[in-house]
């Protein structure tokens, strides 16, 4: 199998308290561990998105809408959504196994996290990730809820048809 889900892509989060925010992978575990026997990674993302900065902002309140909230976490590959974008942010050095033992040192590689998701944003690089998405988990459960009701039709049908013969 080829490994995709590899450090620096960007995924976006699809379920849990982080759903339809942005990440990064910072390490990827495929074949699991003893704790975890599935594949599954550790991705440093964006918890609360910078706000949109104009001109006649002044500096005080512009550095406070370009400020970001991140966090840090080990998600199921089935609860992340691979995209076509890297990130070529050095986190391997911030974010560990370790850091999430205990909570102290969780909230140390989040605000060293943070600081360096802010200096990506105020130089201007990848831009696409740190702007909100438009994630709407409403309509994906309805999308998901017509799709199951098409699925039950077709089968009544069949069994009808089958029923005939």
């Amino acid at each position: 199998m080829v490994k995709f889900l590899k450090p620096n892509k960007a995924v976006i989060v699809l379920q849990g308290r982080f759903a339809g925010r942005k990440a990064v992978i910072v390490r990827s575990f495929d074949e699991g561990t003893r704790d975890r026997p599935y594949g599954h990674c550790l991705v440093a993302g964006i918890g609360k998105y910078p706000k949109k900065v104009i001109r006649k902002d002044s500096a005080k309140k512009t550095a406070k809408k370009s400020r970001v909230k991140a966090f840090i976490k080990l998600v199921n590959y089935s609860h992340i959504m691979p995209t076509r974008y890297t990130l070529d942010v050095d986190l391997k050095d911030v974010v560990t196994l370790d850091a999430l033992q205990s909570r102290d040192k969780k909230v140390t590689a989040a605000k060293e996290t943070k600081a360096r998701f802010e200096e990506r944003f105020k130089t201007g690089k990848n831009r696409w990730f740190f702007s909100k998405l438009r994630y709407d988990s409403n309509v994906i459960r309805l999308s998901l809820i017509k799709s199951w009701v098409k699925q039950e039709k077709s089968e009544e049908r069949v069994q009808t048809v089958g029923g005939l013969q």
